[in-house]
């Protein structure tokens, strides 16, 4: 490979460039988010990389392009099929379990285009790692009328479609996402979308994803997050935006004491995901927890 930021040959820069294959948030390699992992791009470019990630066709991919293994910190860039994104939860979890099951379980510094991610790995007993990323600081903002009645059009929802006690806001946990909150768990598993007008309004307004949840209690949630902008109708566990969801929640006033959430997703699309978050108010990050496991070749 060369260092230039141009491929000639796709095929032979997916051949050379080593690609991993995990599923993140599950135990089961038919479940959870899909990521490429490439240990070693510290040879190519954003082209050589968009490119690669196009034919892993995951949401995305994660590329160590620097580091230190002695002193475990290392730089990371992640591009979805069709561009590069500062953060992606669940393509860090499955690098972080990669580099785990390399190094030894312990703690992994991460430097992101969004920022430093610190992330915690450890194995149990039977060897299986989990791994817990600490997020960028988070914030939240009310969603303007004008970017709601738009994006509810593209989904096809009404405003009695929302659940009046979740207000829809605009989250950031390295990338922002609308949030909307459904009234129903019906409401939510009925999801059919105008694919490219929802991309459009998504690329207007820089959001990586519209993050859709429903809540079965103060502990737990369902979610479902459409990622056009990225190429793909719909993410099976999206880590970012469980990130910003903290933050949303914390600036809403719903979490008064450190608290772990739990998330379901990927259930409507057949690939059941869970995601934990530890939130706390007196902390503007997010704590987001997972495994991931190698996909058979």
């Amino acid at each position: 490979m060369t260092g230039t930021s141009d491929v000639s040959d796709r095929s032979e820069a997916l051949t050379d460039a080593g690609i991993l294959r995990y599923s993140a948030f599950t135990r089961d390699p038919a479940g959870g988010n899909p990521a490429g992992v490439v240990l070693d791009a510290s040879g190519l470019g954003s082209t050589a990389m968009r490119a690669i990630a196009a034919e892993v066709g995951y949401s995305e991919t994660a590329f160590v392009t620097g580091g230190d293994e002695a002193s475990r910190r290392f730089r990371v860039r992640y591009f979805s099929p069709l561009a590069e994104v500062a953060f992606c939860g669940h393509a860090t979890v499955a690098l972080a379990v990669a580099l785990a099951e390399r190094l030894g379980p312990g703690e992994i510094v991460l430097d992101t285009p969004a920022g430093e991610i610190p992330v915690s790995t450890a194995a149990d007993a039977a060897g299986a790692v989990r791994a817990t990323l600490t997020s960028v600081p988070t914030r939240s903002r009310p969603a303007l009328a004008a970017e709601l009645d738009a994006t509810l059009r593209a989904l096809g929802w009404a405003a009695t479609d929302l659940d009046p006690a979740l207000p829809p806001h605009v989250a950031f946990g390295g990338n922002d996402h609308l949030v909307l909150a459904a009234a129903s768990r019906a409401r939510l598993a009925d999801l059919d979308y105008d694919f490219d007008g929802l991309g459009e309004i998504m690329r207007r307004h820089d959001w990586t994803t519209v993050d859709l949840v429903w809540r079965e209690s103060p502990e737990r949630f369902h979610a479902r997050n459409p990622f056009p902008v990225g190429g793909v109708v719909e993410d099976p566990a999206t880590g970012a935006a469980a990130a910003a969801f903290g933050g949303y929640l914390r600036e809403l006033g719903l979490v008064t004491r450190p608290r772990t959430i739990a998330i379901r997703q990927g259930e409507d699309m057949g690939r059941p995901s869970d995601l934990l978050i530890g939130v706390s108010p007196h902390d503007s990050r997010t704590r987001v927890t997972g495994q991931a496991v190698p996909i058979p070749g």
